[in-house]
């Protein structure tokens, strides 16, 4: 067969360790044998983010926003340790939350339902779907490690001078202060893409803060998703027949056990990070969740969401044989061929996406698998694979579906 052609670049975002080593095996087993792949390309590698002095994800991130639509491998935050194994210049922010800066998007991830892995909640039996806002708060915070005994105190001076201030704490010992943000426009893009997603799913939307603590901060989102739903969402949703609500983010999770699933269940950024990973393992396992984010001009980023698989890249490295599960990565590829194929109008595309996904699904249905999930099924016997040998597998019947 002739490969698919592509006629508008999808942005590649290369990343670390053992998604890394994954992410070369995809593209030579799954990709680059039946489409024309027309990537531009940018190394987010930790080794090499060091040695652009991180510019290479600013970059990466404006290429995204040029063309639309990226593909990102998972990439390492490094922390005190990752400084010394990789001789870092100084602890580099995470990419992810530079790209999200960037794009100003929500990030929705989704878990990958499979016959044979059943969740973990029995009542589950339709898709969870997080959306998680994706800028500030802890993930942009200034600490301070309290020395010993002193003042705290909340500041904010206007352009005009004028002075708002809170004191925060009375130290009598040392501590510690952390500084989180937002702003609204940002709250804003948050809760319109939330909107719109819920209207392509035509899912219930459902958005949860602690609004009674922080009486602010957090009910400063909770007002603007109300103005923003009253103003410009409510006769939409009550057309497509779905619901929004607010909710407390404790009634929220005591929900969400009890439901059947089948929704979207909106977050901060620090409660979607945990809670997609409970969600996630709830459902199977980290290695079978779709993440996406997306800005409100409509600009797409697909990434697995779990991260580099540290210790199998370890074992690859000893030349000891790993069960790596590639799933999620390959469905960021599946997600984003599709999405360049819808904007592109290129019908062959988005077929292949749906046969590539469909592979991955009928492989794992089969009782062909890697060993996180043959842990977990309920199918007889399973086979478990390597993690090559389960790429190949899905190969094999890829192939023969096209």
């Amino acid at each position: 067969m002739d490969k698919i052609k592509m006629t508008t670049p999808l942005v590649e975002m290369d990343g670390d360790e053992m998604t890394r080593i994954l992410w070369k095996s995809i593209k030579e087993e799954l990709l680059c044998p039946f489409i024309d792949l027309n990537t531009e390309y940018y190394d987010l590698g930790l080794k090499h983010r060091n040695e652009t002095d991180d510019k290479v994800t600013v970059d990466a991130a404006n290429a995204n926003m040029k063309y639309g639509v990226a593909v990102k491998c998972a990439t390492i935050t490094p922390n005190a340790a990752r400084m010394t194994e990789y001789d870092l210049k100084e602890m580099w922010k995470s990419p992810n939350g530079t790209i999200r800066a960037i794009l100003d998007g929500t990030v929705f991830r989704a878990p990958i339902i499979v016959k044979g892995i059943e969740p973990l909640v029995k009542n589950w039996h339709k898709p969870i779907t997080i959306a998680r806002h994706a800028y500030g708060d802890v993930y942009k915070n200034v600490e301070i490690k309290v020395p010993g005994a002193g003042k705290a105190e909340l500041v904010f001076t206007g352009e005009d001078g004028k002075v708002i201030k809170e004191t925060i704490h009375e130290f009598k010992t040392p501590g510690i202060i952390q500084g989180i943000h937002n702003v609204d426009k940002s709250i804003e893009s948050f809760a319109r893409s939330c909107f719109n997603y819920a209207l392509d799913k035509k899912e219930d939307l459902w958005f949860a803060t602690k609004d009674t603590i922080s009486k602010k901060y957090d009910h400063n989102f909770k007002d603007i998703f109300q103005e923003i739903y009253d103003n410009e969402y409510e006769e939409k949703f009550k057309a497509a027949g779905i619901e929004y609500f607010y909710t407390l983010i404790d009634d929220a999770v005591a929900r969400v056990m009890k439901s059947e699933g089948g929704y979207i269940w909106a977050c901060k950024n620090y409660d979607g990070d945990v809670m997609s990973d409970m969600v996630a393992t709830a459902f199977g396992s980290l290695a079978m969740m779709t993440s996406v984010l997306v800005s409100p001009s409509g600009v797409y980023e697909y990434e697995a969401a779990h991260g580099t698989v540290q210790r199998h890249y370890y074992k690859y490295l000893k030349g000891e044989e790993t069960s790596t599960n590639s799933v999620a990565t390959i469905f960021a590829w599946s997600g984003a061929l599709r999405k360049r194929g819808e904007l592109d109008g290129n019908k062959e595309l988005q077929i292949f996406a749906d046969k590539l996904e469909k592979a991955c699904i009928d492989t794992i249905e089969s009782g062909e698998m890697t060993k996180d999930l043959a842990l977990i099924t309920s199918i007889d016997n399973p086979k478990v694979l390597n993690s090559f040998d389960f790429i190949k597998a899905i190969r094999t019947r890829l192939e023969a579906s096209l």
